[in-house]
């Protein structure tokens, strides 16, 4: 998830123009995401996804990255959270509407699950509903050299101490920074 260095994952209307990526970003990502099939997205963000990468990759002017994760997406298991969404035949896509505590962990235990490392992309009112369920195991962050001041914060509605080991650091041409940390429940 792109993130502010004072913590904002989108400007205060959604704006995410201040975001920074280049190819060495998207090769970094490509090589993450290439080790897992599944996706978590909030309605919002599955909206946009869905919008734009299942044909990215067919467009005369794609890029490497369109091509790769256009692809990616395609075949990708996708979870959406969404009270709104309706449509249970969507192709390689689960909705969960309610009891995300129960439908959550019923994915990640199926003996049949290939689900193993569910990466969550964006949708920060989605990522606010797993923290608060203790259902996210680690954070992915990809720190933008950037004051916004004001803006829908990545960690809301958070009331106790989460504590977190480091696990590794990118750091890349442009100035972002990824960080990627596992939290610690041992604490």
């Amino acid at each position: 998830m792109h993130l502010s260095l004072d913590g904002f994952v989108a400007g205060p209307n959604g704006e995410m123009n201040w975001i920074t990526i280049n190819e060495e970003i998207f090769d970094h990502v490509g090589e993450r995401i290439s080790k897992t099939n599944t996706a978590l997205y909030g309605r919002t963000t599955y909206d946009m996804m869905e919008s734009y990468w299942p044909t990215a990759g067919n467009q005369p002017t794609a890029s490497k990255h369109d091509i790769e994760h256009s692809e990616w997406y395609k075949n990708a298991h996708k979870i959406v959270v969404s009270k709104s969404l309706q449509g249970t035949l969507l192709k390689n896509t689960t909705i969960i509407s309610d009891n995300l505590l129960e439908n959550i962990n019923a994915i990640k235990q199926s003996p049949t699950s290939d689900f193993k490392d569910i990466l969550l992309f964006g949708s920060p009112t989605a990522t606010h509903s797993l923290m608060q369920l203790n259902l996210i195991d680690g954070f992915w962050l990809f720190i933008n050299p950037i004051i916004l001041g004001q803006g829908i914060p990545l960690f809301d509605g958070i009331s106790d101490k989460v504590k977190l080991n480091l696990l590794t650091t990118q750091q890349f041409n442009c100035g972002v920074t990824a960080l990627d940390y596992a939290i610690n429940r041992e604490s």
